[in-house]
């Protein structure tokens, strides 16, 4: 089973430890494709005052967050952590990695891949600095991220994913940046999170950000902790039903979870 995440805006401060090697990174095909985002960035966010206060408006970011500008500009002598260690926010707070048991730690090595407007994708042990950059940003000299990496990624995921379950758990910005096709797709499984309220005798249900990431943190959280392989998106649902979750019949939109409370 390949698990595919969203990152999270916010993200740890790097710590100690070496700086990046891209070579070292998952997906190795990736390493063109990454140096040329990476280069780009820092060079945006290099520079005096004016340069700065550009590469902030161009990357989205609000007065507060003006020194995410200057993180960007040293990325290639930063130290480096484990991208699990990096990502942070409600998802990740519920998936728990520091957590796991060993068993799961190693399961997670190998099925979690972390979508990133900056590196494609990335696996959990992936060391990397912290950096700041969204997957709607549009940049000078690559333009768009989620079309700058639908190639690079198109020819690279589908060996990775093998023959299994894709579970994907992405945000829309970062599913823009690659769609299962064909033989995959029938094997891909998205999941929304529905939070169920009963107003005046009448069940409603909508979807809440909180409650939607913190689900799916815990739904891979359970998966990893289980051992649990399904390998079609029926197998996910029965397999979630078994571990307690309220789960609607897989549809062509996808799976839907019924939560009533956090």
């Amino acid at each position: 089973m390949l698990v595919l995440l969203p990152p999270s805006e916010g993200k740890s401060a790097g710590g100690r430890g070496k700086p990046l090697d891209l070579t070292a990174l998952s997906l190795p095909e990736l390493g063109a494709a990454r140096a040329t985002v990476l280069d780009e960035l820092v060079a945006l966010c290099s520079g005096d005052e004016d340069d700065r206060e550009k590469a902030r408006e161009v990357l989205g970011l609000s007065e507060g967050l003006r020194g995410e500008v200057g993180k960007n500009a040293a990325l290639r002598t930063a130290p480096a952590r484990p991208a699990g260690e990096i990502y942070t926010g409600v998802l990740y707070d519920a998936l728990g990695l520091a957590t796991l048991s060993p068993a799961a730690k190693r399961r997670a090595a190998r099925s979690l891949l972390v979508f990133s407007a900056l590196w494609g994708a990335v696996g959990i042990k992936d060391r990397i600095p912290s950096y700041r950059l969204s997957g709607g940003v549009k940049l000078p000299g690559t333009g768009a991220l989620g079309t700058y990496w639908r190639g690079h990624l198109d020819a690279a995921l589908p060996e990775a994913a093998g023959g299994g379950l894709v579970l994907d758990l992405r945000s829309s910005a970062y599913a823009a940046m690659w769609k299962p096709k064909g033989e995959l797709a029938k094997r891909t499984a998205t999941v929304r999170v529905l939070q169920s309220k009963t107003v005046n005798g009448v069940e409603k249900r909508s979807v809440v950000s909180h409650f939607n990431k913190a689900t799916k943190g815990r739904i891979v959280r359970t998966l990893l902790e289980e051992g649990a392989a399904p390998r079609t998106p029926a197998a996910l649902a029965a397999t979630l039903r078994d571990l307690g979750y309220a789960v609607e019949e897989p549809s062509a939109t996808g799976l839907d979870v019924i939560v009533t409370e956090l």
